[in-house]
Parts: structure tokens; sequence; C-alpha cells
């Protein structure tokens, strides 16, 4: 049996989380302190996944700001952050941007969008 050591993140508590295996399986969950930590540790051995958070270039600002801030609106697999972030190199957008706007659809094959953090002017 394999045992995995966790530190839930799902609220400021960070809960130590300790997820036994066997043979791929979850045999038992023990340290949350509520429903959000089991969950958050089920998902995490199983298919982790994560936010990503970034910046891309913005051209034409009447502020001056040469990038905008922008996540995944979504969570994506954790595998496939590297890729995400290789497919913002080259992205500029022209001034303004706001916030809630899709930076790049479907960033990475990954089904969800890239939006902005921020509205730039």
């Amino acid at each position: 049996m394999e045992k995995i050591n966790l530190t839930c993140i799902n609220c400021p508590l960070g809960c130590p989380v300790q997820v036994t295996m066997d043979g791929g399986e979850i045999v038992e969950i023990t340290g949350y302190t509520c429903p959000r930590g089991e969950q958050y540790a089920r998902k995490e051995v199983t298919n982790p996944t994560r936010i990503v958070t970034s910046s891309v270039l913005v051209y034409g600002s009447q502020s001056g700001a040469v990038t905008v801030s922008c996540k995944t609106k979504s969570d994506v697999p954790k595998g496939k952050i590297f890729d995400v972030v290789a497919a913002l190199k080259g992205v500029a957008l022209p001034a303004p941007v706001h916030t809630g706007d899709v930076v790049v659809s479907n960033v990475a094959g990954t089904g969800v969008d890239m939006i902005a953090t921020k509205t730039v002017k």
C-alpha cells in the first residue's frame, strides 16, 4: 500500500490529508476536517487539475500598460499547464481589454478559455 501526504488547499486551514492507495485504488482518506478536503484529496490523486495564471502583451493602451493578467476560466489537467503557457507565447491584444474578455479560446485544446483578469484601457 502507498500512502500519499497532501495539504488541502480548499480553505485557509490547510489540513494535512493522507490518502492510502492500493493498486491505484483509494483505500482510505484521513486528516480532512470537511467534505471539501476529502473531495480535494480524491481528485488530487486521481485527476489533478489547476487554474493557470499568466499575462499577455497589450498594445495601444492609453495608460501605457504593456501586459494584461489572465487566467484559465476553470481548472485544466495538471499535465497541460506547460502547454497552456506555451499557447500564450506571441499573443498580443489590442487595447482596450476588459475583465472577462476571452484572451485565447480553448487554450491548448483543453476546452477551457483563457480570460483577462483586469481591464486595460
